[in-house]
Order: structure tokens, then C-alpha cells, then sequence
């Protein structure tokens, strides 16, 4: 089997993929067709079933692992693969650690370093705070295993650690350029700024919204999980518990990208833009990584651009 990320256009596909979604649906003119997402532990490829009731196509459901046999085409920019063969397969052929996207960096490590961020805040209060949350078991199990996104950025396993970790480092740095930010403020809330995220989405090989995350969004459930830890904590100022709260809520900088608050204190301006940079830079990675064409890439919808590789012109 080759991995996902290793196909390219003009490639056969043949192996075991996990199956994410499939969709029955119509071309314009009325022909039945399937639309597939096939999973491995590299990344995602739309895949396509254009006689999907041949013989050679067999009873298959979203959450099976399937054996496929097609070609990689490329449409729109993007890769695609186009089945010819599917069989569900049993368990004892596949190994699901295989098939589930995961984080190229150690996620320990990472969490080590996450743990020294904690320790770096000085405010008695903020660092209980994080001491709840991070240095209780049970949470930093979910933690270290949580996506950041269903598909947009940091969508694998650890992506919700590495991406808090890359927001609150760029958040500390942020604070040595500019004085005027309140560090523990900042840092603290950097750390919580996704922790409804853990609720939000269910873990691999789901990886979707929960009822919990559809009716609210992280944001309200991260907000009222940090809420109902600083209840627990004795004396805890209450002026600091909305401005910590207020971060999470406007962290997304404004109200059409679902943020209730916009930003009305000068470390939820940070924390916003700490935000927005790591998800675009890792967006702009991802899209790196899965073309290998050079020069223009094509359009990407988050990030509202036709997007170009650049190459090095040293000498």
C-alpha cells in the first residue's frame, strides 16, 4: 500500500484505506455516484465512485476499513482518486494506528514544553488555573490525543497540542517585542484558548462535532470550562476572570468568524492574531505538503487565495 501523501497524478491506488465519509449522490444528468474520503495516518484524498453498482463494488459504510483499486487523477488543482474496486475488510488485515493523521512532532516532548509555559507564569492565580487543567491526568490524556479541526488546520492527532503550544510560544514571544502585554494574562489564556475543543470534536477515527459541539462551538464551551474551574479556586479576582474569559470568546477577532466578543483588551488582540497566524501558516503547509506541483498551486478557500510555492533563488 502506498501512503496517501506519496500519491501523485497517474498513479494506480490500491491498498487499504480507512474510510471517513461516502456520500450517495447524483451527477447533473441524473447518474448515481458515490463520493468517498479515504484516510490513512498521511492525510486525505476525495475519491469517486463512478459504477457504484458494478459487481466490483462492494457493500461498504463510512467507518469501514476498504480495500480499493482505482487511478489518482487530478481535478480542480487538487488530487482525486477514481475506484474501480472496493471490499470491506476484516480486521485482522489492518492495523488502525496506520490510518489515523497524527502529528510529525513527539507529542510528550511537546507537552513537556507546554508544561515548562505553565510553570513560566508567575500569577498565583492563572497558574492554578493551568495546573487544573494541564496537570490533571485524565484531561491532558484527551488533550494529547485531540485534534485542533474536522479539516482545516491541525486536523490529526496532537494537532490541538501542537497548536495551542505554537500560539501561546508565539503569544511569549510577543511579549519580549512588546511590554505593554500583560504575560501571564496573555500566556495563560493562549494555553486555554482551544480547551473546548477536547468537547467540540469526538476523537479519531470520528474525528467530528458532538451535539455539545454543534449547539455551542469551543469557544462558549471553552469559556464556561475555564469558568467553572475558577470557581474552585479560592479569592480568584473576578475583573481577572473576565479578561482571561474574554480572550477565549474573542479569540477569533471577529463576529462572522464566531467570535461573540471582539477583542477589547490589548492581550485578546494578541492572542487573536497568535491565533490566526499559526492555523494560516499550518493551512498553507498542509496545502505545501499534499500538491507536488510547483508554482501555482491553485485556489484555497481559507485562505482566499491562489496560492504559489515559492523556491529557494540562493546561490
Amino acid at each position: 500500500m502506498r501512503y496517501i501523501k506519496d500519491l501523485a497524478e497517474g498513479n494506480k491506488i490500491q491498498g487499504i484505506y480507512y474510510c471517513k465519509s461516502k456520500l450517495s449522490t447524483e451527477t447533473k444528468n441524473g447518474k448515481p455516484y458515490e463520493s468517498v474520503m479515504l484516510q490513512d495516518k498521511t492525510g486525505m484524498l476525495d475519491a469517486k465512485v463512478w459504477e457504484p453498482y458494478s459487481p466490483a463494488i462492494h457493500e461498504y459504510e463510512a467507518g469501514d476499513y476498504i480495500e480499493v483499486t482505482g487511478d489518482v487523477i487530478m481535478f480542480n488543482n487538487a488530487r482525486q482518486a477514481k475506484l474501480s474496486r472496493i471490499r470491506r475488510c476484516r480486521e485482522d488485515e489492518y492495523d488502525p494506528a496506520d490510518y489515523m493523521p497524527m502529528t510529525r512532532k513527539n507529542i510528550d516532548g511537546m507537552y513537556t514544553e507546554l508544561l515548562g509555559l505553565v510553570d513560566s507564569v508567575s500569577n498565583p492565580f492563572i497558574k492554578r488555573l493551568l495546573d487544573a487543567f494541564f496537570r490533571d491526568e485524565a484531561f491532558a490524556k484527551e488533550f494529547k490525543k485531540a485534534s485542533a479541526a474536522k479539516t482545516v488546520h491541525h486536523g490529526f492527532i496532537g494537532g490541538l497540542l501542537e497548536h495551542s503550544l505554537n500560539v501561546a510560544s508565539l503569544c511569549s514571544h510577543m511579549c519580549e517585542m512588546y511590554p505593554v502585554l500583560n504575560r501571564n494574562l496573555l500566556v495563560g489564556a493562549a494555553l486555554l484558548h482551544d480547551v473546548g475543543k477536547v468537547r467540540e470534536l469526538s476523537a479519531f477515527p470520528e474525528n467530528d462535532y458532538t451535539d455539545e459541539g454543534q449547539l455551542l462551538g469551543h469557544i462558549i464551551i471553552g469559556a464556561q470550562m475555564v469558568a467553572e474551574q475558577i470557581r474552585q479556586i479560592e479569592g480568584f479576582p473576578a475583573e481577572l476572570s473576565a479578561e482571561i474569559q474574554h480572550c477565549i470568546l474573542a479569540h477569533h477577532g471577529e463576529l462572522e468568524y464566531g467570535s461573540p466578543k471582539k477583542p477589547a483588551i490589548i492581550e485578546a488582540l494578541a492572542l487573536n492574531l497568535a491565533d490566526n497566524m499559526d492555523a494560516k501558516i499550518e493551512t498553507f503547509t498542509e496545502v505545501l505538503e499534499n500538491n507536488e506541483k510547483e508554482g501555482w498551486l491553485g485556489y484555497n478557500k481559507f485562505l482566499d487565495s491562489n496560492l504559489k510555492r515559492t523556491r529557494d533563488y540562493g546561490i
